[in-house]
C-alpha cells in the first residue's frame, strides 16, 4: 500500500482499527510519514520489498489509475490477495485478465468502491428498496465540486495518461452506485466536456442510463459547480426522495478521527433526506428521513469475509466489467 492521501484517509485507519486485519507495512519511496502515526508499521522503500514480505496476505493497490493493473498483477503473482482502488483498471481487457489470474491462482481480486458505504447512499438505497416511491421513473446521482485550477496529480490531468479525467475518477463512483442498485443498463449515452482553462481532460460528464420499464438514471459530475445540487434525487409514481451528499467520513478521517471513535460517520442534524409521498386524492405527505451511519468499515468487513470465508465480495466481477465498459467507451 502507498501512503499518500488515499492510504492515509481511506485505508490505514480501517486496517488499524478493524479486528480482522494487522496493518503490517507500506511503501514510501521518499518522505516517511506513516510511522509518525503508526509507529509499528514498516515503511519499505520498494514494492518488491513489500511483495517479498511473507507475512503479508493482502495488498492494497492505491497508486495512480494507470498503474493499478500492473501492480495488481505483480501482487497476485507474488501470492497476495488484492484490494484495488477504483478504477480497477483502464480497459475491459485488463479487468478480465485480473479476475482470470485471480481464479487461476486461487486469490481474491476485490475492488474498493467505498461510496456504497456513504451515509446518503445507504439511505437512498433503503428508500428505493422499500417500494414506498412506487415504480421508479427518474433517478439522479451527482458528485459536485468547484476546483478551477488544474490539479497537481498529473495522472488525472494529462491526456496521454490512460485513465485520466473526471469520468474515470468520480464517474467510477457514480456508475458503481447505479449498477449496485439497478444492474446493467439496457443502453446509455455519455456526454463529456472540458471547461477549466488549460484542461487536457474531461472535467464534466453526464451519463444517461436507460433501464427496463422506462426508468431513466442520470449520473452527473463537474469540477466547476459552484452551487452543489442534491446528490440523490429519486422520482417514482408514488412520490419523490431528495438528499444532499453530506457524508462526513472523509472529512472526519482527514482530521485524524478514527473509525472507532464515537460519532464517526454520523451526519449532523439538518442533513435528513426529504421524502414526499402522494396519497390517493393527491394529498402530499412530507417525511424527513435521518441518514444511516456511514460505514466504510463495511467494505473492510467484506474483504475479511471474502478472504477468510470465501464469501462473495459485494462489488462483483460483473459490476466491475460493466463499469469499465462504460468508462472506456
Amino acid at each position: 500500500m502507498a501512503y499518500g492521501m488515499s492510504g492515509r484517509i481511506f485505508h490505514a485507519p480501517f486496517l488499524t482499527t478493524n479486528p480482522g486485519f494487522i496493518f503490517k507495512a507500506v511503501v514510501e519511496r521518499h518522505e516517511k510519514k506513516a510511522g509518525k502515526i503508526y509507529p509499528d508499521v514498516i515503511s519499505y522503500n520498494t514494492t518488491d520489498e513489500l511483495l517479498n514480505d511473507t507475512e503479508i496476505e493482502l495488498i492494497v493497490v492505491n497508486t495512480p489509475n494507470n498503474t493499478h493493473f500492473d501492480y495488481a498483477v505483480q501482487a497476485l503473482n507474488a501470492g497476495k490477495h488484492v484490494l484495488i482502488e477504483k478504477p480497477v483498471a483502464v480497459t475491459s481487457a485488463e479487468v478480465k485478465t485480473l479476475f482470470d489470474l485471480g481464479r487461476k491462482l486461487n486469490l481474491k481480486v476485490m475492488i474498493y468502491q467505498n461510496r456504497r458505504y456513504d451515509s446518503g447512499f445507504i439511505s437512498v438505497k433503503k428508500v428505493i428498496e422499500s417500494g414506498r416511491l412506487g415504480e421508479l421513473i427518474e433517478v439522479h446521482f451527482r458528485l459536485d465540486r468547484y476546483r478551477m485550477p488544474i490539479g497537481v496529480k498529473q495522472f488525472k490531468e494529462t491526456k496521454e495518461t490512460p485513465g485520466n479525467g473526471l469520468t474515470y475518477d468520480l464517474g467510477a463512483h457514480l456508475v458503481d452506485n447505479a449498477i449496485s442498485i439497478f444492474g446493467k443498463p439496457l443502453s446509455y449515452v455519455k456526454t463529456t466536456a472540458a471547461h477549466r482553462p488549460g484542461s487536457q481532460v474531461d472535467d464534466y460528464f453526464n451519463i444517461h442510463l436507460r433501464y427496463p420499464n422506462q426508468l431513466n438514471v442520470y449520473l452527473t459530475s463537474g469540477l466547476l459547480i459552484a452551487e452543489h445540487l442534491p446528490g440523490f434525487v429519486v422520482h417514482g409514481t408514488l412520490g419523490s426522495f431528495v438528499k444532499l451528499r453530506t457524508d462526513v467520513q472523509e472529512a472526519q478521517l482527514d482530521t485524524g478521527m478514527m473509525p472507532n471513535a464515537e460519532g464517526f460517520g454520523v451526519e449532523p442534524e439538518g442533513s435528513e433526506g426529504k421524502l414526499v409521498l402522494m396519497g390517493p386524492d393527491n394529498q402530499k405527505t412530507i417525511e424527513w428521513v435521518p441518514s444511516d451511519k456511514g460505514n466504510y468499515n463495511g467494505l473492510f468487513d467484506a474483504v475479511y469475509h471474502t478472504v477468510r470465508e470465501n464469501a462473495l465480495f459485494p462489488v462483483t466481477e460483473e459490476h466491475i466489467a460493466w463499469q469499465i465498459e462504460l468508462l472506456e467507451s
